[in-house]
């Protein structure tokens, strides 16, 4: 059996205790996978390194998929964002959330199966800020014909491959004439070549009251940055939080696949952060691997971890944090006794 190597940044706080829960259950799970371990956030700096080593973002380079645990950056300092460094240094111009009802999770929804696609370069969090005189600042929202049409061909292509069948675009169009009326405008042109995927388009603000109105008429949600920053955390919270979705920041070339929670160290090593999100994120990152390496025993992997959460979740074996009473060994242990 081939072994994919993949770069493994177990992050700060409960990070190293979800990553390695989630190395226990892909290894029941008979996934073909060998880890590249690297460090970013305050692990690097305890190690006198960057917040983001360059042989982190060279072993990414190398092995093109990385798995990836929450990283904390110290405020304050001058310290990059971890993750806006990563998305920016190596191109990762697609965030992606899916977002679903998990049976034994509470959520005041049902029916709710959805996937938020996010451009993730560029628009106000470009970082472009001036003070013009004091007490006066501008930051710049950043939109390029270059990035609005990759992600909304990446969107309509994602729609595509996963039997989808409708893109939303959420926008400000209407204010925001220029920036969000070339992200609307690509995200039409995109659309042409994709006919079998309808086509929808929403002021943002009606948008979100549409999501808490009925998130289930929503299929694929296309939007800019700091658009799809706010609503993808929004979604979340219509299954049950953070804690119970993946995500994955996708390129050309590579990609990272990261729990998008934070590194809570209040509760590091106490044996009780969920590693659902974490684990939801490798079968991610299994399909991705079955799809470009052709590995149909990565996509076998995937389906059995996936079988065996929603199973778990299904028996009641569930984490303090969504209504439980297990800690993360004991999550572990549930799961990877319903491996089929």
């Amino acid at each position: 059996m081939s072994q994919h190597q993949v770069v493994l940044i177990a992050g700060d706080g409960i990070g190293p205790e979800v990553a390695a829960a989630v190395e226990q259950i892909l290894s029941a799970a008979r996934a073909p996978i060998s880890w590249i371990e690297r460090k970013a956030g305050v692990a690097a700096i305890e190690e006198g390194k960057d917040v983001l080593p360059e042989e982190t973002l060279a072993a990414i380079r190398e092995h093109g998929v990385a798995l990836k645990g929450p990283c904390t950056t110290p405020v304050g300092g001058g310290f990059t964002s971890v993750n806006v460094k990563l998305r920016k240094t190596l191109d990762l111009y697609a965030a992606v959330r899916p977002v679903r009802n998990l049976a034994g999770v509470a959520s005041r929804y049902e029916n709710v199966d959805l996937v938020v696609v996010r451009e993730n370069t560029e628009g106000l969090y470009s970082g472009v800020e001036n003070e013009i005189t004091p007490g006066v600042v501008t930051s710049l929202k950043v939109a390029t014909e270059t990035a609005c049409r990759k992600i909304s061909r990446y969107a309509f292509d994602y729609a595509r491959r996963r039997g989808r069948k409708k893109v939303t675009v959420f926008h400000k169009a209407n204010i925001m004439k220029l920036t969000d009326g070339l992200f609307l405008r690509c995200a039409r042109e995109a659309q042409e070549q994709f006919p079998e995927i309808a086509f929808e388009s929403l002021i943002i603000d009606a948008g979100c009251m549409k999501l808490v109105q009925d998130p289930s008429r929503f299929d694929i949600l296309l939007m800019e940055n700091l658009y799809g920053d706010v609503v993808s955390d929004l979604c979340a919270g219509l299954v049950g939080g953070l804690g119970v979705v993946p995500g994955a920041n996708m390129g050309d070339r590579m990609a990272v696949f990261e729990a998008v929670h934070g590194s809570a160290p209040d509760i590091a090593g106490k044996n009780v952060a969920n590693p659902l999100a974490l684990l939801m994120s490798a079968v991610m990152m299994l399909n991705h691997l079955a799809v470009e390496r052709d590995d149909a025993e990565c996509r076998q992997a995937a389906e059995r971890i996936k079988h065996a959460y929603d199973r778990a979740l299904a028996d009641g074996q569930k984490t303090r944090d969504i209504g439980g009473a297990l800690g993360t060994r004991e999550f572990c242990t549930a799961v990877v006794q319903r491996l089929a």
